[in-house]
């Protein structure tokens, strides 16, 4: 009895003590080049919590917000993405159960008595130590591993939704551009009949019949090119939403849009630790880091238990009976000797491994300063341009009608009112791309910041 109660006391002992023990280096977040706010934080005003504004309730377009839904829904990426972290999860708890021991049951039947295979029926229970932290280093590298893919799963969900307001905002420049066109095409198939009957009359010569008629042709050969544009961009947006191609629903144009996001900005350097990338990258190298431990833990021996209980017996008549019973229990230790330096070379691996994971995580980190920079520049910008563009279009309009009037009473060739007319037409167009790069870079900043997926 005494014999037993010191087994137990032993096992005890083993089982207890691996939980102290775990070789293998413990983790350290890498230092980052810091910086305590952005060189354009001065010209721009602050918001408390950018990271919990949802950025496109701001431009108050519920067409807009309706697609970012049904893309949030239906999105086949957002899917794949989900499902790769119920498979983590899963991962992590079959990692989980090798710190327990497992147990397993047997059972053989033999009728012939002179078989020396006895009949048995039994259970045993077999257990490697965790002495070293091997399991629990594999253990919390996967479950890095699932938080990373969960913030992986932003990452998809930031860019689903702002490809979809790109996609949109490109959709809608492009039809005002069609607009644009259409009335572009629309004066000057007037002004050709004008010029075609003045022709007709011998008041002008040929040369201002073929420049209309050539002005015509341009504006009608631009349509159809922005239709195949828009097409394009319905396509991409169903793609995002998870729907076969189909007319997507309009909403406020780009200029509407324009004018109710003037959005706050809030640019403190460590806003960046929101973003879903740079904590996807860091937990990568917490993860590649745990798995030193599992490479140094395999240099060392395994410890390993085992015990079985149950019966044996060659009559199968008497296979129950106390006389059959049978149980016994074992310890049992392994490990390398000498294996040409691959278990060092294993650790070294790892550790290499680990390291580029950190300077991966570095190079995220100093990308995405560089990406809230420029999003804040183009900003700026793309405001200032506007301004200059819109003046730019208001002059040209204004011209273009004194120049019909100077055609029209003979002070001028219709060749300068073409040219003036060419520049209006050119100033719509890059107004109205302007709109659209102004809500696409303010779309880039709160994905820059990793703030508005809170949803």
């Amino acid at each position: 009895m005494i014999k037993r109660h010191k087994i137990i006391v032993v096992i005890f002992i083993l089982i207890l003590f691996p939980f102290g023990c775990m070789v293998g280096p413990k983790y350290s977040k890498p230092e980052q080049q810091k910086t305590d706010s952005y060189k354009n934080e001065r010209n721009l005003d602050s918001l408390a919590n950018v990271t919990n504004l949802k950025w496109f309730d701001l431009f108050n377009d519920d067409v807009l917000k309706d697609l970012i839904k049904k893309g949030l829904e239906n999105n086949y990426d957002l899917k794949i993405a989900v499902s790769r972290i119920d498979q983590l999860r899963a991962q992590l708890g079959y990692a989980k159960a090798d710190l327990f021991p497992s147990f397993q049951y047997g059972a053989t039947i033999n009728s012939n008595d002179k078989n020396f295979t006895p009949s048995t029926a039994g259970a045993s229970m077999s257990w490697e130590l965790d002495f070293w932290g091997k399991y629990r280093h594999e253990n919390n590298a996967v479950q890095a591993e699932l938080l990373a893919t969960e913030e992986a799963r932003k990452v998809v969900l930031s860019d689903i939704v702002s490809n979809i307001a790109y996609a949109y905002f490109q959709m809608r420049n492009l039809d005002e551009q069609l607009e644009i066109t259409k009335s572009t095409l629309e004066t000057r198939e007037k002004y050709y009949e004008i010029i075609n009957q003045r022709f007709k009359n011998g008041y002008i010569s040929e040369v201002d019949k073929v420049q209309i008629e050539q002005q015509v042709a341009i504006a009608e050969a631009a349509i159809p090119n922005i239709q195949r544009q828009i097409t394009y961009q319905e396509n991409t947006i169903a793609l995002l939403t998870g729907q076969l191609p189909t007319e997507i629903p309009r909403g406020k144009s780009n200029t509407e849009l324009r004018i109710v996001s003037e959005i706050p900005l809030s640019l403190p350097s460590a806003l960046l630790e929101n973003r879903p990338d740079v904590k996807a990258a860091e937990l990568r190298y917490k993860a590649a880091n745990e798995r030193i431990g599992v490479a140094q833990a395999m240099r060392f021996p395994s410890l390993n238990l085992a015990a079985i209980a149950g019966f044996a017996s060659a009559d199968l008549s008497n296979l129950f009976l106390g006389s059959s019973y049978l149980q016994n229990a074992s310890a049992g230790i392994a490990g390398p000797i000498f294996a040409f330096g691959k278990n060092k070379r294993r650790v070294e691996i790892n550790r290499q491994q680990a390291e580029q994971f950190k300077f991966i995580y570095q190079k995220t980190y100093i990308g995405a300063v560089s990406e809230v920079e420029q999003s804040i520049q183009n900003i700026k910008t793309y405001k200032e341009e506007w301004k200059a563009r819109d003046r730019q279009v208001k002059a040209a309009l204004i011209n273009f009608n004194l120049s019909r009037e100077r055609y029209d009473s003979g002070y001028v060739s219709y060749l300068e009112v073409l040219d003036v007319e060419t520049n209006l037409f050119n100033a719509q167009l890059s107004l109205s791309q302007l709109s659209e790069r102004q809500l696409s870079s303010m779309v880039e900043l709160y994905k820059a910041l990793g703030g508005g997926w809170n949803l």
